[in-house]
């Protein structure tokens, strides 16, 4: 028997939960705009976590629900659309796209690798000094995203049975970037593969703060 899939489940779900919060909002203590409120962000999250409909769909629901339901007037909700801290977003989301496409996150990571040398907390410093300054234009997840791929090549191109890594950082490792097929899971835990992950984790969250950009809160925290 087929399972119904997570969109099937949701697409009903969605307006189902928005009817139950409005007309029930009385008994748990909502006014009348709290409850609407909570039905239409009830309906939203429903369908923007199980994807029932496009995300940009679902994204223009407010337009509708608020001034249908008294949260908002037709105005002020598409007023937010047009926010200046929306486009910096949508920039910063362009920038990304931009450094994901040409690589230019792979050449900026090799060449602070190469200039801090090739012992393990040089590796470890360059991998982190690498990740917080493109943390600083992209968002934290989409930094450690592109990151952890090199990180990969180089704890596998690094790994030996002797204890403590053996580099050589060259041609190998950028090459390694496009071709490498190891699952994380298949590498050995050693200390510096595991410094090394947290490191960019790490690392990621500290440059995340450095500029508006750098991650969304900051941004949404400026418009405040």
């Amino acid at each position: 028997m087929r399972l119904p899939a997570r969109s099937d489940i949701g697409r009903p779900l969605g307006p189902v939960a928005f009817g139950v919060l409005w007309f029930a909002g009385g008994g748990l203590g909502l006014g009348p705009d709290a409850a609407a409120a909570l039905a239409c962000t009830a309906w939203i999250v429903v369908w923007w976590v199980t994807e029932a409909v496009p995300i940009p769909v679902t994204s223009l629901l407010p337009v509708a629900l608020f001034p249908l339901t008294g949260v908002l007037d037709a105005s002020a909700t598409t007023t937010a659309y047009g926010d200046p801290i929306v486009f910096l977003l949508l920039g910063g989301f362009l920038l990304a796209l931009a450094v994901e496409r040409t690589g230019l996150h792979e050449r900026i990571s090799l060449l602070v690798i190469s200039r801090v040398g090739v012992s393990a907390p040089g590796l470890l410093f360059g991998f982190m000094t690498a990740t917080a300054l493109l943390s600083m234009w992209i968002s934290n997840t989409a930094t450690a995203m592109l990151m952890v791929p090199i990180a990969i090549a180089v704890i596998s191109q690094t790994y030996t049975v002797t204890d403590g890594p053996q580099v050589d950082v060259g041609e190998g490792v950028g090459e390694m970037v496009h071709d490498t097929d190891e699952d994380p899971a298949d590498l050995p835990a050693t200390r510096f593969g595991v410094a090394l992950m947290l490191g960019i984790a790490y690392a990621a969250s500290v440059g995340g703060v450095g500029t508006l950009i750098g991650s969304p809160p900051n941004a949404v925290l400026a418009g405040v």
